[in-house]
């Protein structure tokens, strides 16, 4: 981490942002030739896309509003998708519960007390069928925030527009499907780390020649800076991750333009205005240059970083939780002034529980001001050509650059993460900085500076819905007793198989979704041939 910004107002203190760059008082030209010059600056819309990955960005369309939602079962889950897409939200992203991500049925007992708590419990085809019922999804694009358990969720995906009569050829969406960054932030694992990131792999091959506008995968430096990274390692962690899934495509047989234009990322916004806008500026830059000079794309598609820009929930606090709504407009212009395709914008009420209607519709509109008010979509990289935004594009680019190098160099991401070491480096971090934090070192309104007195409130919390999840239990029962037993059975045979013959586990997948075999049946299947992971311990 680095060390303390330094004390504004004072004059002749060192201050340096997260990524350990040191600022300057003033900025000229002669700072911007010594870190490069302009030479990756361009144009929008033109290789190496520094400036935009569109010609007119916002000029053209908005980014798309998806603000992360999802709770208690699919019916629930249906009337919020449906109430926010009423007051303006462009596209879903949907939260899953615990149980879910780690493969779990809701009749599971370790799923007691934990079905659609965080996010919506989905045990079959059934709840896709609920949960998006009546939702356009040639207009609506979805987003499924899930990951161990992704290829499953994919794949109920794939088939539930099937039945409806969409096109899986021409239907767009993203999963998250982002294992390495689990092993890192989040912890949603079920397989050890090969044969999760084989899952990946199998799903960026299945999309590529049956879904090829659908994008399997959504890599998350998000997470990864969630869990105590700087700015500039979750950029380049987060590249080292989306090259060991191309590697892995690569090594199939797939060209790299069959696949890279829809790989996607995931990334986090908290903390130092003009750090955050040249972080996504510099990493636009070198993932075209990565994708070009590395991997040898020619189609421009595939040299885009796409992304989703989040406001980071590390930086909400529960002190004076009206503040958030501040932070949260910040967010939104850091993401709006960094060329972002898409936001989800944490909400006020993020920092203790799952967000009530009235503050995601906060959000909303807050996102909505900034298109409609604000004039943030009337020019293209408004802050192209400062000689301080362009010399910290450049010095963001050279440290994500030696980070990756630093990487490869010791034996690659998934080597990596499979020993531990990132994950050891992240949560020393964190710990460093949580000390900063409790000794006013990194300062945090309300937190440890203009702290007020005021009498203790009690948060309001989502509260858990037994009668939901009792619901649950008793709908997955009666799709077992409803289905046909020999296919499910057969199915979960043929995955079985080929999970243990290195097959492609999802044509097998597909056919257990259409049987309505559990998420709990196919991951155990999976687990019989894989393994569960265990989490190495380092001091």
């Amino acid at each position: 981490m680095s060390g303390p910004r330094g004390s504004p107002g004072t004059t002749g203190g060192r201050v340096s942002n997260e990524s350990g760059i040191e600022i300057g008082t003033v900025y000229a030209a002669d700072e911007l030739a010594a870190s490069g010059g302009t030479g990756m600056v361009g144009r929008p819309g033109e290789y190496p896309f520094t400036r935009g990955i569109h010609a007119n960005m916002y000029r053209q369309q908005p980014w798309t509003m998806r603000q992360y939602t999802g709770f208690a079962d699919a019916r629930r889950t249906n009337e919020r998708f449906k109430y926010l897409i009423a007051n303006g939200q462009t596209g879903l992203n949907v939260a899953f519960d615990l149980p879910t991500q780690i493969g779990v049925d809701s009749d599971d007992l370790l799923a007691a007390g934990e079905v659609g708590r965080v996010g919506t419990a989905v045990d079959t085809l059934r709840d896709f069928e609920i949960a998006f019922a009546d939702i356009d999804l040639d207009r609506i694009t979805v987003s499924l925030t899930i990951n161990g358990a992704a290829a499953i969720l994919i794949a109920m995906y794939l088939v539930m527009a099937e039945k409806r009569g969409f096109d899986i050829g021409r239907l767009r969406g993203t999963a998250q499907n982002d294992i390495l960054k689990e092993f890192i932030g989040r912890g949603t694992w079920i397989f050890p780390v090969e044969p999760s990131v084989k899952l990946v792999v199998d799903t960026i091959e299945y999309c590529a020649r049956n879904a090829p506008k659908y994008t399997p995968v959504s890599v998350c430096g998000y997470h990864i800076r969630e869990s105590g990274a700087t700015p500039v390692q979750e950029m380049a962690w987060a590249f080292c991750i989306a090259r060991a899934y191309a590697d892995g495509a690569l090594a199939r047989g797939l060209d790299i333009d069959e696949f890279a234009g829809r790989l996607s990322f995931n990334f986090n916004i908290y903390g130092s205005l003009f750090e955050q806008v040249a972080k996504f500026r510099a990493g636009r830059g070198l993932w075209a240059r990565i994708m070009k000079e590395q991997y040898g794309a020619t189609d421009p598609h595939s040299m885009w970083m796409r992304m989703i820009a989040g406001g980071g929930g590390s930086g909400l606090v529960a002190e004076q939780p009206e503040l958030n709504i501040v932070r949260g407009a910040y967010y939104a212009l850091i993401g709006a002034l960094s060329g972002a395709q898409t936001m989800a914008l944490c909400c006020y009420d993020e920092a203790y529980t799952i967000p009530s209607e009235y503050a995601q519709r906060i959000a909303l509109r807050t996102m909505q001001i900034l298109v409609e008010e604000m004039g943030l979509c009337d020019t293209v990289d408004p802050l192209a050509g400062s000689w301080y935004v362009e010399t910290l594009t450049n010095q963001m680019r050279q440290k994500m650059e030696d980070i990756i190098a630093a990487t490869d160099a010791r034996g690659g991401i998934a080597r990596l993460v499979a020993e531990g070491a990132i994950q050891a480096e992240v949560s020393a971090q964190a710990y460093a900085r949580q000390k900063q934090l409790e000794s006013g070192e990194f300062r945090k309104v309300g937190v440890n500076c203009y702290r007020i007195e005021e009498p203790a409130r009690e948060p309001e919390f989502h509260p858990y819905d037994e009668e939901a999840a009792r619901a649950q239990v008793a709908a997955l029962a009666q799709v077992r007793s409803e289905r046909d037993a020999a296919a499910v059975d057969a199915a979960l045979q043929r995955v079985a198989a080929d999970a243990k013959s290195g097959a492609n586990v999802m044509p097998g997948i597909m056919d257990a979704v259409r049987a309505y075999a559990s998420v709990g049946e196919i991951t155990g299947r999976l687990i019989e041939a894989y393994g569960r992971y265990r989490e190495p311990i380092r001091f």
